[in-house]
């Protein structure tokens, strides 16, 4: 899509500049396709004059393996499990996807092919990423292929989801772009219910910014609890560090309010009682104020993958490795936050080495995109 999905998507955007969140109802939640999109015709089948996608997760699995056979090896990561854990946990994925038009326009990755950048490879490498887990919450960051590839393909696996895109998006700045690139918040139908959602347009001093995010208040089918998920993507680069905080400031503000609307209802629960899931990339390294901001949160959270390190307080070494004009950046930067009091983590999926990477990092043709994606199971912790 090129000029006409920008025209689109940029109307769309003057219509969602409002700094307080939008509310959603269950029926609403799907996003609408735009009238112009084609969904993609590798993932979809013609059934009496209708594109409908695989509805069989291991037979798409193995499409994506024979689209990808003359693929270099996938990386080994293994589960570290924390403890015995619920027999039926709840898996998290959280992962910056790397927009396409991004990743082939505007973030030179000197080391990669434009080969491995092609979106018609990417595709596949994004969903056997995401099929291999099976995550029951999805968090995704720079998606810009929601309408015509990630939400035809996971809806037809029996997820449901939201998206909502930035505002002023550097996606549309690419000619044939594929539209704007934003949030996407997936979660498994046969795992939970929605009861809210929100799309937010992050705030720093009560001024609009161009970061996003979407939250949803589901319960848990099998024990009737209550959680709170949310799936954000704050300012990137360095000297903006006072907006990441003030953006993370207003996510957490957002968040309490959220959850003290579904207090005291029929299930009797109070704001302790409904856990927080964050997941983002937040820009921000460990050292950073927002990240402390979320350490110290009345909301009483927890980083996930400081549970990798052996005193469960470092967070790993990086979750992001690339190599730009302006020299290499391993760090990290992504984060699934949960709340401590109520929910524990039962398994962390380890990060690949080093070598397992290879000398020209991410992205490759091993891996889409230059973030890693987080994976986590966890658990409900018992009410006191």
């Amino acid at each position: 899509m090129g000029g006409g999905a920008t025209r689109l998507y940029s109307a769309l955007a003057q219509t969602l500049n409002g700094s307080s969140p939008l509310p959603l109802s269950p029926s609403t939640l799907e996003c609408h396709q735009p009238a112009d999109t084609i969904l993609d015709p590798d993932f979809c089948q013609a059934l009496k004059g209708s594109p409908v996608c695989p509805p069989d997760p291991a037979q798409l699995l193995r499409q994506c393996d024979e689209a990808l056979k003359e693929r270099p090896p996938r990386f080994p990561r293994k589960f570290i499990h924390l403890s015995d854990g619920d027999r039926n946990p709840i898996r998290v994925m959280q992962w910056n996807i790397l927009a396409q038009a991004l990743g082939e326009g505007l973030d030179s990755f000197v080391h990669c092919p434009l080969e491995a950048l092609s979106w018609s490879r990417r595709k596949y490498l994004i969903l056997e990423e995401i099929l291999t887990y099976r995550p029951h919450i999805l968090c995704l960051q720079e998606v810009d292929h929601y309408y015509d590839t990630l939400h035809p393909v996971l809806v037809n696996l029996g997820y449901s989801s939201n998206f909502f895109p930035k505002p002023w998006s550097p996606c549309l700045d690419v000619e044939g772009n594929n539209g704007p690139d934003g949030c996407a918040l997936f979660f498994d139908q046969s795992r939970f219910e929605l009861l809210d959602s929100a799309n937010i347009q992050l705030s720093a001093m009560r001024v609009p910014t161009n970061q996003v995010a979407v939250v949803m208040v589901l319960r848990c089918c099998s024990t009737e609890r209550f959680l709170c998920v949310a799936v954000t993507h704050l300012k990137a680069r360095s000297g903006w560090e006072w907006l990441r905080s003030a953006q993370g400031s207003d996510l957490l503000r957002h968040l309490q309010t959220l959850v003290q609307k579904h207090c005291g209802g029929s299930t009797g629960e109070t704001s302790s009682d409904i856990p927080l899931l964050i997941c983002g990339d937040f820009n921000a390294v460990p050292a950073e104020e927002v990240h402390r901001r979320f350490m110290t949160s009345p909301l009483g959270l927890d980083s996930a993958y400081k549970k990798l390190s052996q005193d469960g307080l470092t967070e790993p070494e990086y979750t992001t490795w690339k190599i730009r004009p302006t020299g290499e950046c391993c760090t990290t930067l992504d984060y699934i936050w949960y709340s401590k009091d109520t929910l524990r983590v039962d398994a962390v999926l380890e990060m690949p080495t080093e070598e397992q990477i290879g000398p020209n990092r991410l992205p490759s043709f091993s891996y889409p995109s230059d973030h890693l994606s987080l994976v986590c199971d966890f658990s409900f912790k018992a009410k006191e």
